[in-house]
């Protein structure tokens, strides 16, 4: 008995040397495969100090709250496309919206926006909308500073809130808007134009049926045609949502401690 209890030791002593070595093993392969230490996969940089802000970064996909409130999204501009569309129709009902825009297109269309942002809100959506998951820290961060800036000088105001494009998260992501003192937002219902094909009613029955008090809903106001559906039934959305008792607020009323709904009539 002793010397079955001598060689499960053994087997155990040596599993876990095998583990340990295949472990090594597998850092080392990947190491050289992928640059773990500040690459696309890892939320820290080097082996000093972490220049991360606050230390901290919330991910939120909804508002933790049972009043009827809601916010409305709108991602990718602005762009003449279809911004000014969006504006108007938020402006006629006295609706208050988060815009996550994209650097280039603030730079490119800022006369689209500009005098036209009272009361709404702009988040960070990235430079040029390319897939951070992808990139390095210094890359990632890099872009989100160029974005940063270039929302700044449009508002005023430095951006607080950021969503990342496609809701793609990768460490040095979390790392490089950790470094700019951002609430990274995700949300919690999107705008299904694509299953709503010429039925801009449809679509906006579809939404106000799957509002819960908290949603922050995705839209967007740059894109292809097929999106139109829910911007052309954006007021029909707003109609009915009201008529469920919502009060239509910006993401960081939603998420802020102590802050009350703004009133939007």
């Amino acid at each position: 008995m002793r010397r079955d209890l001598l060689h499960r030791g053994l087997l155990v002593g040596g599993g876990a040397a095998v583990g340990a070595g295949a472990s090594e093993a597998w850092w080392l392969t990947r190491r050289r495969r992928l640059p773990i230490a500040g690459g696309p996969a890892s939320a820290t940089l080097g082996n000093g100090q972490q220049d991360v802000g606050s230390g901290a970064l919330e991910v939120v996909w909804s508002g933790r709250t049972d009043q009827r409130v809601v916010a409305l999204t709108f991602d990718d501009g602005p762009a003449p496309q279809w911004t000014p569309m969006v504006l108007d129709t938020l402006a006629e009902h006295q609706v208050p919206a988060t815009f996550f825009m994209v650097g280039t297109q603030v730079r490119r269309h800022a006369d689209v926006v500009r005098d036209r942002l009272a009361g709404h809100e702009v988040g960070s959506h990235s430079w040029a909308h390319r897939d951070l998951a992808e990139l390095d820290a210094a890359e990632a961060y890099d872009d989100l500073r160029r974005s940063h800036d270039a929302i700044a000088e449009l508002t005023g105001e430095p951006p607080v809130l950021f969503r990342p494009p496609y809701g793609h998260l990768g460490g040095a992501v979390l790392h490089a808007a950790a470094r700019l003192n951002y609430r990274l937002v995700l949300w919690s219902l999107q705008m299904v134009e694509g299953t709503f094909p010429d039925d801009p009613v449809g679509h906006a029955r579809r939404m106000v049926a799957e509002v819960r008090p908290g949603t922050i809903v995705l839209g967007h106001d740059v894109g292809t045609r097929q999106r139109l559906v829910a911007l052309r039934g954006l007021t029909d959305m707003i109609n009915g949502l009201r008529s469920h008792g919502y009060t239509f607020v910006t993401v960081s009323s939603l998420l802020g401690v102590g802050v009350a709904p703004t009133s939007t009539g």
